[in-house]
């Protein structure tokens, strides 16, 4: 018996050292819509509030929650990819930047996003915005979005 029991400690050790790769993550449904309940009790003047849930250098993830309006945004060299997970809204995309003003390296921001294409986005939704795209979320009077987001660095 004591054979048998040392004969499977390697093996044993093998199998805990194979375990998930190093950056491996999963959010569950239920674990983001927790976090998206917990960040509607957050929200900042703006209504809105965020949370980044892991940065992995040339990409990060994050939970968004709004309850109004955002304002116009445009990434030079990052990719924004939103999960809607609950609540509605439109996402305004192309166009030009009402009153443009560059707030960091590559971000540009502004009022509205004029002349762009309208999309109405609602759970399960699935939205990709190009690097260097001004974008706009609107979210009517009375509701809400929460959305997880992948913001990539584009080469």
């Amino acid at each position: 018996m004591k054979k048998t029991a040392l004969l499977a400690f390697p093996f044993m050790m093998l199998l805990m050292a194979a375990g998930d790769p190093q950056g491996f993550t999963v959010w569950k449904a239920s674990d983001l819509k927790a976090r998206g309940e917990q960040l509607a009790a957050k929200m900042n003047a703006q209504k809105l509030a965020t949370e980044t849930l892991a940065d992995y250098g040339r990409y990060n993830t994050m939970l968004a929650h709004r309850e109004a309006s955002g304002g116009a945004e445009l990434h030079e060299k990052m990719t924004d990819l939103f999960v809607i997970q609950s609540g509605d809204a439109t996402v305004v995309v192309g166009g030009t930047i009402t009153d443009s003003h560059t707030t960091g390296p590559g971000e540009v921001r502004g009022t509205e996003v004029t002349g762009g294409e309208r999309h109405r986005v609602s759970v399960g939704d699935i939205v990709h915005i190009p690097a260097n795209t001004p974008h706009q979320m609107l979210v009517d009077a009375g509701h809400h979005v929460t959305y997880f987001v992948v913001k990539v660095e584009s080469r």
